[in-house]
């Protein structure tokens, strides 16, 4: 028999994050899509932005044959490559920004470029080199490999500011203690703390 899940936010009424979730507004728009297998993930981040940014649609699947963007804001990709540009973008074009997310493992975001070339052609924007994440469960987490929600918050900050989008982090920060306490403090220290 499985747990009673929040409609809202997807987790086990014992845990239901909604609580922390913001609703914040924002001038640019983000359009996630995620990857299908990432629905089911425990930390499902794409969810949480999507839940706390008024300005944001997710989408669900592979293919993406009725994207229709919104001549009203520059379409990029907050995707890494050769050509991307570093957030903030120049105040050279009046449009807001859409950022178009994909969401899923680095191999499965690669595939949702590769299955639709319309987003593949969108101009690139990266996050600057160094950055973090708090995701501090991950076993030899890669500088810069954000969770979508931590860099959706990066993004918009940089684009945005002095708008604060860091409220959006609470309920992660909330499902990453939950699992640490679940494991136990021993087992979180003795497999994810640094030099162990």
């Amino acid at each position: 028999m499985s747990r009673a899940r929040c409609e809202r936010c997807a987790r086990p009424l014992s845990h239901c994050l909604c609580h922390l979730i913001p609703r914040l507004p924002s001038r640019s728009r983000v359009l996630i899509l995620q990857h299908p297998d990432e629905v089911g993930h425990a930390l499902n981040t794409a969810r949480l932005a999507a839940l706390g940014l008024e300005n944001c649609e997710l989408r669900v699947g592979e293919r993406f044959a009725e994207l229709a963007l919104d001549p009203a804001y520059r379409s990029c990709l907050l995707f890494p490559g050769e050509a991307a540009r570093t957030l903030p973008l120049p105040d050279d074009d009046p449009r807001p920004l859409q950022l178009v997310v994909p969401d899923g493992t680095w191999r499965k975001a690669r595939k949702l470029l590769h299955l639709n070339p319309q987003l593949a052609a969108l101009p690139r924007v990266c996050l600057p080199a160094g950055l973090q994440s708090r995701y501090r469960l991950r076993k030899a987490p890669a500088e810069g490999a954000l969770a979508t929600l931590e860099a959706i918050v990066a993004a918009l900050e940089l684009q945005e500011a002095p708008a604060r989008f860091d409220a959006l982090l609470r309920p992660f920060e909330a499902l990453i203690e939950g699992q640490i306490a679940a494991m136990g403090e021993d087992t979180y220290r003795r497999n994810h703390q640094p030099g162990r």
